[in-house]
């Protein structure tokens, strides 16, 4: 028996019990993958997750004060160093993020910005343009980067054009942390006392900024399309499903008035998301004739 490893294949499937758990989107994305690209993938989702649970309510519902979640926060950074140093922790998700990082060349200028993100959420409540750009690419676009270094291993992937990869990898991560921003506004303001978008206070959103800031998750959705053709098939075909989905967020958002968003969280039901996945392996573009359904993704 391989002692290393059995524990790096239990640690591996642990980090799949954390995105089935928490993103039926990102999920049903991996399953379009092939199993050791899915599992990568998976890997680096339960970090990020971990990581976000930490600022996001799991660590204060158990009693942290804000130094004891950055304490957390800064152990775990600690300990995902140590894993990609060694290729060990134990730390069953950091072993697995461990893992697919010293196999596709995820390093610490990936992960450092991203721990800075996490650490903003304890104490940061209010963001001007400068620290919400400087946010959002330490917490969403270095995932996507991370993605990207393993997609960038898959055979067809086409060589030459990393700076087109980079660019929609980055954008596509930008949307959907904007989306995610767009549809959470009323509970991050309420509960959790932040305000992404600079000068927007949620009590006087209106239908205008909505409109104003979908049309700029929409121009980050095109600039991520632009670099998908030159993914390997696979890969493109898994990244156009989560780009679909959280188009399809888009178009709810854009149908849902804007008190009504503050109040609630938008979702999509999972027979659409089914749907979506179904289009998408069929090869029908969104948005084509015979690919929307009534009421769930049409006006």
């Amino acid at each position: 028996m391989d002692p290393l490893g059995h524990y790096s294949d239990t640690a591996t499937r642990s980090a799949g019990v954390v995105i089935g758990s928490y993103s039926t989107s990102f999920g049903l994305a991996c399953w379009t993958l092939g199993a050791e690209e899915r599992r990568h993938i998976e890997n680096i989702y339960a970090l990020v997750r971990v990581a976000d649970e930490v600022v996001d309510g799991a660590a204060a519902a158990a009693g942290l004060d804000a130094d004891a979640v950055c304490w957390q926060l800064d152990n775990l950074e600690q300990e995902t160093e140590r894993g990609l140093k060694y290729g060990y922790s134990t730390n069953m998700v950091v072993h697995a993020f461990a893992l697919t990082a010293r196999a596709t060349g995820i390093d610490t200028q990936l992960t450092t910005p991203f721990f800075e993100s996490m650490r903003t959420d304890v104490h940061k409540t209010l963001h001007s343009p400068e620290t919400l750009t400087q946010y959002i690419y330490g917490s969403a676009e270095v995932v996507g980067l991370m993605c990207l270094q393993v997609f960038k291993g898959m055979k067809g992937t086409k060589a030459g054009h990393d700076e087109e990869l980079a660019h929609s990898a980055r954008s596509l991560g930008a949307a959907f942390q904007k989306v995610n921003f767009l549809r959470d506004l009323g509970a991050d303001s309420a509960d959790l006392g932040r305000f992404y978008f600079p000068g927007l206070d949620p009590a006087a959103f209106n239908d205008t900024h909505k409109r104003e800031l979908l049309d700029d998750i929409r121009r980050d959705l095109s600039a991520a399309r632009a670099g998908m053709v030159f993914l390997a098939p696979a890969a493109r075909r898994a990244v156009r499903l989560a780009h679909d989905l959280f188009l399809a967020l888009v178009e709810k958002i854009e149908r849902v008035p804007a008190q009504e968003l503050v109040q609630g969280r938008v979702r999509v039901a999972g027979w659409h998301k089914a749907f979506i996945a179904l289009r998408v392996f069929t090869g029908v573009p969104a948005g084509s004739r015979g690919s929307s359904l009534p009421s769930e993704v049409s006006p």
